[in-house]
């Protein structure tokens, strides 16, 4: 029904707002800052996504005219946003949520919450039905009062790319009402809304600073502490107490004996029907004494897994049975390598950990955006080039100590300039065969896109461009200085020792941010 109301708005609604006065003083300033937060923080997580900020204001009078508070193509109607103010009421009734957990609210903080709650679900309905049959999603955040309009700000995503990061189900609450992060994506959606809501809760609203130099990292941390509240929760915690994220952060960054930490642990309640012990602790070992727990993690192997409750390691034993994805209540951690490990559930990667930040799982590699960057690169479309750098790239990513490939059209005026930091050898075309000896040394691989080899183990040079990325090692922030700083066209496969494969281009689409 809604979406039909929608469509017999739309005819009428104007493609964009008119200008109009604003609604308070640092309303555009606000929209540029929140905007540059918002292509730095999902930039982080997945450059796919391509965020979008809009600015909805609501009148809080009787006047039922909402506004989009910027013009062009990308602002959405305003039309169908008639009527969500009293939609909001509606819900707010409807739903009223009990904080049986907090006697120190006065009545109006109560009415607040509840009023935001209402009206942030009326205008999230209108978002869904307006993203229908679209390549979009919006998601709307906290509704905060500015002299006469309620201002709630809007966050537009790809959805396909939105789609394609692994979710819990939905449906699960803080003990105050607030939703649980299903994703690492939504996490960090939350995250930046409340971030926004801080800058508009301020005496002067959008006068402030909303990023500043690493600032997006911190949010990105604070999305991952977040997320891992939801297994939690799942497993019978308080999410305040548990403090999953820091105690996974901290026995992956430990050592023993010099021995970086490999292995698994398996997050369930005890007597779960998919874990069996093998053996038990008669003393179970909280997950808060670190050093413990990285010793006891030295016993694991690939089918033997530590147990633990979310609270205290309890035993060793491996998982059995078919577990059934739908109760949500078995979750594995997965320590790759020092300072590296992932959340899993079921068969997806629900978060990636690299030395504390939290990223999304991705594929080694993806055929497809490999040929993209090729042909958006070097213009490079011949189907036997491609297929043969693709051969030689797929034989790299699978070296275990990591390698750097670097394809430049002036491979071998880079391989003379380079000379007396890396090895030159006699121009030879690569094969898997000669890719795998090669990638063998520390030191990047220069060839050209005919697949042709001139040096080995170089020592790339480049000029720092402030992009590089204090989470990740050398191999990649030289890469991205050298390919930065490159006067020709230059691509370059990072393959780090965790198995995360990178590729880093010169060149990038149009509609890149």
């Amino acid at each position: 029904m809604l979406t039909a109301q929608i469509a017999t708005l739309l005819p009428d609604a104007p493609l964009a707002p008119t200008a109009e006065a604003p609604v308070w003083p640092y309303q555009a300033r606000f929209r540029r800052t929140a905007q540059a937060l918002a292509d730095e923080l999902f930039g982080l997580l997945d450059d796919e996504l391509h965020p979008l900020v809009q600015l909805l204001a609501l009148p809080t009078n009787a006047d039922p005219a909402a506004r989009f508070l910027e013009t062009g193509a990308d602002a959405l109607p305003a039309g169908p946003f008639a009527g969500v103010v009293a939609r909001g009421l509606d819900l707010q009734y409807a739903s009223l949520w009990a904080y049986t957990d907090r006697d120190d609210l006065s009545p109006a903080i109560l009415h607040r919450r509840q009023e935001g709650r209402g009206l942030r679900g009326a205008v999230q309905e209108v978002l869904n039905a307006l993203d229908a049959d679209t390549p979009y999603a919006h998601f709307a955040g906290w509704p905060i009062r500015i002299n006469d309009c309620f201002i709630i700000t809007v966050l537009r995503f790809q959805r396909k790319a939105l789609r394609a990061h692994p979710s819990l189900l939905p449906n699960r609450f803080y003990t105050d009402g607030r939703p649980l992060s299903t994703s690492l994506a939504m996490a960090v959606i939350y995250r930046f809304n409340e971030e926004a809501v801080k800058n508009l809760s301020e005496p002067e609203p959008g006068a402030g600073v909303m990023s500043r130099p690493r600032e997006a990292e911190e949010l990105l941390r604070a999305a991952g502490r977040s997320f891992l509240d939801t297994p939690a929760q799942a497993l019978g915690l308080d999410p305040a107490v548990a403090q999953l994220f820091v105690t996974c952060n901290t026995i992956s960054s430990l050592r023993y004996e010099g021995a970086e930490g490999v292995g698994r642990l398996l997050l369930a309640r005890r007597h779960h029907p998919n874990l069996e012990e093998v053996f038990a602790l008669t003393c179970p070992t909280p997950l808060t004494d670190y050093r413990a727990v990285r010793k006891l993690l030295e016993m694991t192997t690939p089918d033997v897994h530590l147990l633990a409750d979310g609270e205290n390691v309890y035993a060793l034993g491996r998982q059995v049975g078919h577990y059934d994805t739908a109760r949500e209540d078995l979750f594995a951690v997965n320590f790759i390598t020092h300072y590296a490990w992932e959340l899993q559930h079921g068969t997806h990667l629900l978060l990636r950990a690299h030395y504390g930040l939290p990223g999304l799982p991705r594929t080694r590699l993806s055929r497809t955006n490999f040929r993209r960057d090729l042909k958006r690169t070097f213009g490079l479309t011949d189907a036997p080039k491609v297929d043969k750098l693709w051969d030689v790239v797929l034989e790299a990513s699978r070296q275990k100590h990591g390698t750097l490939l670097v394809i430049t059209t002036e491979a071998l005026a880079e391989a003379d300039r380079l000379k007396l930091q890396c090895t030159l050898i006699e121009p030879v075309p690569l094969t898997p065969l000669i890719t795998r000896l090669i990638t063998a040394i520390d030191g990047a691989v220069l060839l050209d896109p005919e697949g042709y080899c001139y040096s080995i183990g170089v020592i790339l040079d480049g000029t720092a461009s402030g992009r590089g990325d204090g989470s990740r090692g050398a191999r990649y922030n030289s890469a991205l200085r050298y390919v930065e700083s490159s006067r020709y066209p230059c691509l370059a496969v990072v393959v780090s020792e965790d198995g995360l494969v990178n590729v880093l281009t010169s060149k990038r689409d149009a509609g890149e941010r």
